[in-house]
């Protein structure tokens, strides 16, 4: 890929400082975007300011909160001029809270699980949704899946209430992007497999699964995925080489959802 394939477009990435949000911010601005790039943790934070460009700009917000993703939108467009794209990756396993099988879910752990994924995906579009409306623009929206949307696997990967969520974000994101084509808004979906993010650390330092892995996604030697595996594609969704591309799921998951593994 040659450099520009995002030059001049004014992106905001909520959950874009650590994991697959950091790689696609860094892409990004390899390939001429400016980023805004949201994140909550302030260690993640400070480590982006490290790993990213200095001209990128970055927010310590909680997504889950009504108001982080305006706020960043409109800080995109006053440092910037415009605001081209939403890139939405925040979100994360409910395991520590709750989250599992059915018959020990708890309440709270569905709550903070379908806040996490859902409830934030659903404030960040709505706020991109709202301001391409305002300013009567054309836009895109990329929205983070997961193969456990649509492809379980019940032995290692048992969190009922992240495979609902993951599975809404499809249908939501399908459904306001039939609604919007009329006004130029696109939305798609990347649902990753296995990748190795912070979130990840769990199954990546397990032998037993690394063990599944080698047959669940046997592209490249049967390997644990990678942040910058998504990174190309994000551009694509992003930039205008998918002007006409709307309301699909694409999946990068090393061959996951036409694999059986073995144990």
């Amino acid at each position: 890929m040659t450099n520009g394939w995002l030059k001049d477009k004014n992106i905001v990435i909520i959950g874009g400082t650590s994991g697959m949000g950091l790689a696609a911010a860094a892409f990004f601005i390899q390939q001429g975007a400016n980023v805004i790039a949201v994140g909550k943790d302030d260690e993640n934070v400070h480590a982006a300011e490290k790993a990213l460009p200095r001209n990128a700009q970055l927010l310590i917000a909680d997504a889950v909160q009504p108001g982080t993703a305006k706020q960043a939108i409109e800080i995109c467009a006053a440092a910037y001029g415009s605001f081209n794209g939403l890139f939405h990756v925040a979100g994360g396993s409910g395991r520590k809270m709750g989250d599992g099988p059915l018959h020990e879910l708890t309440l709270e752990g569905w709550h903070k699980t379908v806040d996490l994924n859902l409830t934030s995906m659903m404030l960040s579009n709505q706020a991109a949704v709202q301001w391409f409306l305002q300013h009567k623009t054309r836009g895109t929206i990329l929205n983070m899946g997961s193969v456990l949307g649509s492809f379980p696997s019940p032995a290692y990967f048992s969190t009922h209430a992240y495979a609902a969520c993951k599975s809404a974000v499809i249908g939501f994101s399908k459904s306001i992007a039939a609604y919007y084509a009329k006004n130029n808004i696109r939305v798609n979906v990347i649902a990753p497999a296995l990748v190795e993010t912070p979130m990840a650390q769990r199954a990546a330092n397990d032998e037993a699964i690394l063990s599944f892995i080698k047959t669940k996604q046997p592209l490249d030697g049967g390997r644990i995925g990678q942040p910058d595996d998504i990174t190309g594609l994000a551009c694509y969704f992003m930039s205008d080489y998918s002007t006409f591309t709307t309301g699909q799921v694409v999946y990068v998951d090393g061959g996951w959802n036409v694999s059986e593994g073995q144990r």
